[in-house]
């Protein structure tokens, strides 16, 4: 059982997972952010990979992904950073990027320094299943990592028990078909559409994602799922100059 089970064993409402882009607003902050958000009680945390052309993201996450690009931000610098993590915090900690950058990075050397820095999962939402079926789960299962997979309103039900049925650790939902940081307040259809996916009975818990930015819409997301990620609101609330008390005043407006 990695940290992500650990948590969901443990916990099974008002999960807060945050998001942010490593090396964004200055390239050594990584671990910072990381400690400050242990100490504000966040449950989980996802560490962007940052790469020049990220489909899923919207316009805040895209401009702390190129800052940080251009703050000398890569995967091999990320490792370094989070090679000492685990004397910090034992907070589950997610990676998320393109499959781009990893594959220029060998899919091998991915695996093994996940495993060395004691990362817990990988969030690739351009990486095709078949793909990652043939490439990565047996090593995955191998050294109890866990897949995230992506399910969105396009999703059919039939795709969405597949995922669920390879997946470990939890469902991510994402809450539109538009790109990151778009909407705060839940529509009809995507209420709907949240119902639609909870009466499926899935094995994994699920987490929403996108559009999540507030007090108000963390709650209504945990309300339909086991809790929810922010992403676009939280890079955008972080300061430069005074980065951990920026940190703990936006987590203390959700908490």
């Amino acid at each position: 059982m990695n940290r992500i089970n650990k948590l969901f064993s443990e916990k099974k409402k008002n999960i807060l997972s945050i998001y942010f882009t490593a090396g964004y607003p200055n390239i050594n902050d990584t671990v910072e952010i990381i400690k400050t958000l242990d100490e504000c009680g966040v449950d989980m945390i996802e560490v962007g990979m940052p790469f020049s052309d990220p489909i899923a993201d919207g316009p805040i996450i895209q401009e702390s992904s190129n800052r940080a690009i251009e703050n000398g931000m890569n995967i091999k610098v990320l490792f370094k950073q989070l090679l000492n993590i685990r004397k910090i915090t034992q907070i589950p900690i997610i990676l998320m990027g393109y499959i781009n950058p990893l594959y220029q990075y060998g899919y091998t050397n991915f695996i093994e320094k996940l495993i060395e820095c004691g990362i817990d999962g990988v969030i690739l939402p351009d990486l095709p299943l078949d793909d990652y079926l043939v490439s990565f789960k047996d090593s995955f299962d191998t050294n109890n990592l866990s897949y995230i997979s992506l399910v969105s309103p396009n999703t059919s039900a039939e795709r969405i028990s597949k995922i669920d049925k390879i997946s470990n650790g939890f469902i991510y939902v994402v809450s539109s078909s538009s790109i990151t940081g778009k909407k705060s307040i839940f529509s009809d259809d995507q209420v709907e559409y949240f119902n639609r996916i909870n009466e499926l009975k899935l094995i994994n818990p699920t987490i929403i994602g996108f559009g999540i930015s507030d007090k108000k819409s963390f709650q209504v997301a945990c309300y339909y799922s086991n809790g929810a990620i922010i992403g676009s609101k939280f890079i955008q609330s972080i300061s430069k100059s005074k980065l951990r008390e920026s940190v703990k005043n936006y987590i203390s407006s959700i908490r």
